[in-house]
Formats: C-alpha cells, structure tokens, sequence
C-alpha cells in the first residue's frame, strides 16, 4: 500500500468519526425480494437478456430493519464469515474512503472473522492480484477523508476478455466470496459483465457495484444521486461565489469558468443553482436546440451588451467540460479525427486528411484549440474534454465579435475583457461533505448486505436521500435494469449500435431543477443576483445541506414501486371471490382503463442521436 500522507490522515479534521444512524445497522436486518426487474425501454429487453441471460430480470431487493411477522423475507446471514475484495475503477470522488469504511465495520459487526482485501492500484492491481488486508488502524486513517490513496488508482476497464480473466483469477485466488466495485458508468457496465462471466463459469465471487462519479451521470429509477457529487458541486459553488464576488468588486472582467462534467451538465446545472452566476450554457440545450459556434457565441455578445447597457461590464458565465462535443460541427469535426486517429494517422498528418468542410472549420479555429483536438481519445473513445479550454476559445470569439460590432458602430461601449478558469481537480481531492460521508458509509453497509443476501450483478441503493438518514430506504438493483441500447437514425429506419450498457443520464430539460434554472435566468443575467453557499460544513447550521437538484427531484422511484404494490394488494383484497357484482365490475373496468393508459406510455423504440 501506498501512502504519502499518513501523518495528515491520523486525525481526520471532520468532528464525527462514526455516524449515529444508519437505516439498516446491528443484527435485525431482513432482506425482501421483489417483484422481477424489467429495462425502462421494452425495446431493448431482448438484446439485454440476449447479452446477460443469467443476471437479466432479477429481482429488486429492500432492507430493512427486522420486525415480527413480516412475510416473503429473509434474514441476512448473521454468522458466515466472508471474505470480500473490494476496488477502486474511474476517477476519484470524495466519499469513496467512506464506502470501504462502512462496508469495513458491516462485515466485522456480523463475524470478526470475515476478511476484507483492497485491490491497490484499481483494475490493474487486480489484475495482478495486488492486495492487502483491510484493518481497522487503515480504516480509522482515512475515516472521513477525501481521494482514494487509500488504495489508489489507474485505468477504469475490466472490458476485454484477458481483463476478465484476470480478474476472476484473483477473485479465485484470494478465494472471494464478493467483490465490490466502485465507481461510476463505465465500471459499473463492466462490473454487470463481470457478474455474468462469473455466474456463467460458476465463481462463487458474487459482483456488487456503488455509485460513486463526480459527474452526477450514473442517475435512473434506481440511482438518486452519486457520492462525490454534493461535495464537487458545493466546493466548486464557493470557488464560484468568490469570483462572482471579485466581479462585483472590480467590475471589469467577465469570467469564463469550465466544470467537470463530461458528456452531462449535471455539475454547472447545481453550481448555477447553488451560486446564481449570471449565465450557464448546458451542453443538453445546445444539442437539443442544435446550436452552432456562431450561435453560442452570439449569445455570450448579446448578453454582454445587454449588461453593458445598464455599464456592467463583468459577469461570471459557466461551461461543462463537454459543450465542445455538443456543439453539431465541432462534434462531426472530432469524429473525423478520431477516425483518423484509429487508423494509425500521427497527428501531424490528420489535417491534411480531413474532408474540405472539417479542413476549413479546423483552420478557422485558433491555434491552441487545433493542437488540444488533436490529443489522442480518451479510453471510451471521447475527446480529452479535461484538456480543451472551451472556455478561452468562445472569451476569444466574444472578443473578435465585439471588436466587429464596435467597428460596424453597433456597439458603443468597453471592451471585452475575460478572465478563464477550469475548475476540475481544485474540487476532486476534497473533503468529503457530511452527506456524502453518510451516503457512502450507508452505500459500504448496502454492498455487504446484498453480497450476504447472494445477490450478484446488483448495485447497492438508497431512496429518499432528501429526507433525514433515519427515512433513507436501503436496496438493491440489478445492473442489467439500468441499461439501455445506443441507436442511431439511418433514413427512416433505426438501427441498434453496440452492446447494451448504462449509459449517461442527461440533464433533464423538462425537470424542475433546469425548470428553475430557466424561471429565474433573465434575472440571474441582469440584477446580479449573486449567492455565496459559503465552505462545507460538518457540523452546526448548514452541515445537512444537501444538492438543490436532489431536493427538488422528487423521485423516490423504489418508496412509489411499494406503494404501488400496496395498492394492488389492496385490490386483491377488495375483489377477491366473493364480492359483489358492483366491486367486481369497477375493479375490471378500472384496471382495464389503467393498462391501456399504461401500454400507450410504454415506449416500443427510442430514437437516439449522436453521443
């Protein structure tokens, strides 16, 4: 094990070390399972099952604590001793220390003998089977603590064949009755594959994964929120504040700030909530409404000229690291490049190989942009979006515009002045929020649950996270009932491309958090209305704070799935044999009327675009 800092880690600055609820803690958990999970598009049912047929449609499970006479429930195994390994795959996200804590002190409170193992390095440490025994001394080291050097990091894929075997080598080696995976959309797709080999070749090692990406992505019925997100979003909502702050002090520079965030806005969509800059440009708009370079850029001018008119010639406007991939022309001008990159072309020579139309954009764009294109593609086959300041391209482009509109005489006033950040890692090695701590520690209690329940291709949930922790509802889900399957318009027909995956979930721009953002965005523009969250807090005031985006979602998806199934039950009470005519001939017609409405909202295909 590697570690630099020990001395830093001795004493966690957080006031608490241990959390004083947790929904399902001791030895009076029962687990229920479920009715039997299908995808969210019927349409992609038979590839899922046809690619996963032994983790397919399995069911949902709850935990919960144990209460007398409750039926079709089991009681965890409380005596076993188990041995579980558990990895780091994807990027760091503050919290992940805090999964392996909790999944720590839930396999020691039901057997002292049962034996947790870290995989140092990610995937490639569990490749080549680098482990160490996790003790209590490690676990209160990084109690609480931020990054993962715990046990470190490298590449996020368990994807080809020798990757597979390798793992499940380990896993026979060490003799694992469970792994756990942590880590976001790319692990966890791999992670559902890695069930299915195991569960094909009949390793016992039973595959659980959390969610846990920055990015805030890995969200569906199931998945509320990730660890690591409430912590980038608040760190990165002070860093904001303090510019928007320093604006309103000198009253000369427009900042152009760039998130993390990937192929979603998720991260900008919360910071513009948490800290009301004036502008926030999503990369899910400007793929829906198709917007051009010219477009956005458009945009950002009229805006300033509009605040220019009142002599405000500052502001603070917000990017997500992927707009470039959102923007049509230059999404087509990547694809060719990395089409060139994939048939061997160096990148000195891609230039000359690209169609008139991409030459020509190409040598519009300034020179700096040219050579961060060119950078080699990411392991998922995207651009390097860390690596291309979006942000100094459109300062450069407001900037030549607003010099054209004051030489035409249609614009009057100052010059443009920008100042560009890329707030990226500033926020990833944070320490982690107290929602974040207690999500995480909850999540590293779910996983040891569901691996003694035997559950195997499931990821470890938790509902009703806006309410306190006493009110959070433990599960699980099966990875399989989060995937989908990529297509693509081709004339009038669609046609599937790939293997079925969990892919990114978008920002919604019919839900309530952009609802808000749109409801509010004219004043946020022009009346400066600027909110410091302040830093994170642990304790006190302010400390159970949690995402604005969270809160106002409303999506407790599992709680709606029992209360749905209470309602039926109740139906099967109210009109079973015996009942009269009139009971009977309502309970039918009302049914019927609710199957239909049911079947037309069932999607049946789902046209996708690029990405």
């Amino acid at each position: 094990m590697h570690n630099n800092y020990s001395v830093m880690h001795e004493s966690p600055p957080i006031c608490y070390k241990r959390f004083h609820v947790i929904p399902i803690e001791g030895k009076s958990v029962q687990v229920e399972f479920g009715d039997a999970t299908n995808v969210a598009d019927p349409s992609d049912a038979l590839s899922v099952k046809r690619s996963f047929p032994l983790t397919y449609g399995q069911p949902i499970i709850h935990f919960s604590k144990r209460s007398g006479g409750v039926s079709d429930t089991h009681a965890t195994k409380e005596h076993e001793a188990i041995r579980v390994g558990v990895v780091f795959c994807g990027r760091q996200s503050p919290g992940g220390h805090n999964i392996i804590c909790g999944l720590y002190d839930a396999i020691k409170s039901y057997n002292p003998k049962s034996t947790l193992i870290g995989f140092c390095g990610g995937t490639e440490g569990l490749f080549a089977q680098k482990s160490i025994e996790i003790t209590e001394d490690i676990v209160q080291t990084y109690r609480n603590q931020g990054g993962y050097d715990m046990l470190g990091r490298t590449k996020d894929q368990i994807r080809t064949s020798e990757q597979v075997k390798a793992a499940k080598d380990a896993c026979k080696a060490l003799n694992l009755d469970g792994l756990v995976i942590i880590g976001g959309i790319i692990s966890n797709t791999d992670a559902a594959q890695l069930a299915e080999t195991f569960a094909e070749e009949k390793c016992k090692t039973k595959v659980v994964g959390v969610p846990v990406t920055l990015y805030g992505d890995l969200k569906n019925q199931f998945v509320e929120a990730n660890v690591g997100f409430d912590t980038i979003c608040k760190v990165n909502s002070q860093l904001i504040s303090n510019l928007c702050t320093d604006a309103l002090s000198a009253e000369k520079y427009y900042y152009l700030i760039r998130l993390m965030g990937r192929r979603t806005s998720h991260v900008a969509l919360e910071c513009t909530l948490q800290s009301n800059p004036n502008m926030v440009i999503l990369s899910e708009e400007i793929a829906s409404s198709k917007l051009t370079l010219f477009d956005i850029t458009k945009r950002i001018c009229d805006a300033f000229q509009d605040r220019a008119e009142q002599d405000k010639y500052y502001g603070v406007i917000l990017l997500p690291e992927g707009l470039i991939e959102s923007i049509p022309e230059l999404y087509a001008l990547l694809q060719e490049i990395h089409v060139l990159h994939k048939k061997g072309v160096s990148a000195d020579e891609i230039s000359s190989q690209l169609s008139p139309w991409a030459s020509a954009l190409f040598e519009f764009l300034p020179l700096f942009i040219k050579k961060q294109l060119l950078l080699s593609p990411e392991s998922d086959n995207s651009a390097q979006l860390s690596q291309i300041e979006t942000e100094k391209l459109l300062a450069q482009l407001v900037e030549t515009e607003m010099n054209t509109r004051t030489k035409n005489g249609t614009f009057k006033g100052k010059k443009f002045n920008s100042i560009c950040h890329f707030f990226g890692y500033q926020a990833r090695g944070s320490l982690p929020s107290k929602f974040d701590c207690d999500y995480a520690y909850v999540l590293g209690h779910v996983s040891y649950h569901l691996l003694a329940a035997g559950a195997n291709g499931y990821m470890a949930t938790v509902s009703n996270l806006k309410n306190p922790i006493s009110e959070w509802c433990c599960g699980g889900a099966p990875l399989t009932a989060m995937m989908t399957v990529k297509r693509l318009l081709h004339g009038p027909t669609v046609s599937s491309v790939g293997k079925p995956s969990i892919h990114p979930s978008p920002v919604d721009l019919k839900g309530k958090p952009y609802q808000m953002l749109l409801h509010d965005a004219e004043k946020l523009l022009m009346n400066d209305l600027y909110r410091n969250p302040g830093p994170i807090q642990f304790k006190g005031p302010g400390s159970d704070s949690k995402a604005i985006c969270l809160c106002v979602e409303d999506q407790d998806y599992m709680g709606r799935i029992k209360e749905l199934q209470a309602y039926l039950e109740m139906v099967k009470m109210l009109a079973k044999p015996g009942c009269s005519q009139e009971v009977l001939t309502a309970a039918v017609s009302t049914m019927a009327s609710v199957v239909n409405i049911l079947s037309l909202m069932s999607p049946s295909t789902k046209g996708h675009s690029h990405s």
